[in-house]
């Protein structure tokens, strides 16, 4: 695998040439909306399929799946393109193989508005799938936003184990650290709420339940743990997986790595999986920074393994970004959010140039409006993925969480793919 940064004398052609790949290929995996127009720093992944089968006339899916020994379903996280297409066409190049390392877990979140297309087409590459539609009150009550029969029911079809997701979190990524705190303080409520979450796998036909914690600290971590011994054991007797989501607010501060150090060790002990992320949209009020930091998570890695086995957890990657209006005044510049599929088109519109941060490993470009208005863009590429897969295989990591999978992003999927063997835990 190859990730080529584009110079200011490339083409598409010219990439491809170098590399002795198709034009198309290199479209094809990267989803290229406008090849001809190609941004200085933008990403380009190329890999190299272990095995190729081209199509005659008569195959099916199925048919090549069987004489492979695979199912349709590799095929799909193989050849995505396939996921737009009706039918096969004879000499259509087929990817049967890649040479890949481990074994990866990888987790989704999503909302229901989810188009159904970009579902199918995400869903070959997850081994889990949390659904945000529910939101805690501080009663035990719980708040349903959408019907989510469909996705559940399509998840499993493909091998995805659903997980509903509850938040404090309003589905629009609103806050509410009194609902979180009036609940943990008052155990009719906790009962309340955990009779309600029953209630919902059993009706649903969800797996397991994606706890969502986004407050721990020092001060309150015995609270959290109280509450988190009653939900788990109270599922875990009717069948149910738990999995927590918690928010680890890494920071840095005087250049120093920063973050709530609690004692992870209980919850550890009871939880299927942790998902060590954030929920990108509930926090674009911070100032201009990168996404993510590779150099930080490594730090909050080094602390939390002395809690948690690696092979419990899981680490979120954001695939959105930001734009800040400078200079940037809390509360009165305008912070806007930008996804994969608008990016690259971006930075083109504004003649920018995508420069690098080599400490965070993340991208970013400046550029001024027509009214002399400054901003600056953070966002994740291909460069900033891998190194995040790096830093599980690093340290034997259980695998990734992608907040969130609403718009398909080609490279992320690639990288997985071409690089990892993604578990499946229901057929």
């Amino acid at each position: 695998m190859i990730i080529h940064v584009v110079q200011s004398d490339d083409t598409i052609q010219s990439i491809a040439e170098y590399y002795g790949i198709s034009v198309d290929k290199l479209i094809q995996d990267n989803g290229l909306i406008d090849p001809d127009n190609l941004v200085v720093g933008q990403s380009i992944v190329i890999v190299e399929p272990e095995t190729i089968y081209t199509v005659k006339e008569g195959d099916t899916l199925l048919n090549i799946a069987n004489s492979y020994n695979m199912s349709v379903i590799q095929l799909l996280a193989n050849n995505p393109y396939l996921s737009d297409r009706e039918y096969l066409y004879p000499g259509d190049s087929i990817v049967i193989s890649y040479t890949r390392k481990e074994l990866l877990t990888t987790h989704g979140n999503t909302v229901p508005t989810i188009n159904k297309a970009t579902l199918r087409k995400t869903l070959p590459y997850l081994t889990y799938i949390s659904v945000l539609n529910y939101t805690a009150t501080n009663s035990g009550e719980i708040i349903s936003y959408y019907d989510d029969t469909e996705i559940i029911q399509i998840s499993k079809a493909y091998g995805v184990a659903p997980l509903m997701l509850l938040t404090t979190l309003t589905i629009q990524g609103e806050a509410n650290l009194r609902v979180d705190f009036d609940l943990l303080l008052n155990e009719d409520f906790q009962n309340r709420q955990i009779e309600n979450i029953l209630t919902i796998l059993k009706s649903k036909g969800y797996l397991g339940l994606n706890l969502s914690l986004q407050y721990i600290s020092l001060t309150n971590i015995q609270l959290y743990e109280n509450y988190f011994i009653k939900v788990t054991n109270r599922l875990n007797s009717e069948g149910y997986q738990v999995f927590v989501t918690i928010n680890p607010n890494i920071n840095l501060a005087n250049n120093e790595v920063t973050f709530q150090k609690v004692d992870y060790s209980i919850i550890n002990r009871l939880a299927q999986n942790i998902i060590f992320t954030s929920y990108e949209w509930a926090f674009s009020i911070n100032p201009p920074s990168p996404i993510t930091s590779i150099s930080q998570t490594e730090v909050f890695l080094e602390y939390v393994l002395n809690y948690i086995p690696p092979d419990k957890i899981i680490i979120g990657i954001a695939t959105l970004g930001y734009d800040w209006e400078l200079p940037y005044v809390a509360g009165v510049s305008n912070v806007n959010l930008i996804s994969f599929d608008n990016v690259n088109a971006f930075a083109k519109e504004y003649d920018a140039t995508i420069q690098f941060d080599d400490v965070s490993l993340t991208p970013y470009f400046t550029y001024t409006t027509k009214e002399f208005v400054n901003h600056v863009v953070w966002f994740i590429h291909s460069r900033t993925i891998n190194a995040i897969l790096d830093l599980v295989s690093k340290y034997n990591l259980k695998g990734i969480s992608i907040w969130n999978i609403t718009v398909f992003n080609p490279q992320l999927w690639l990288l997985v793919n071409s690089q990892y063997e993604i578990e499946k835990i229901i057929f």
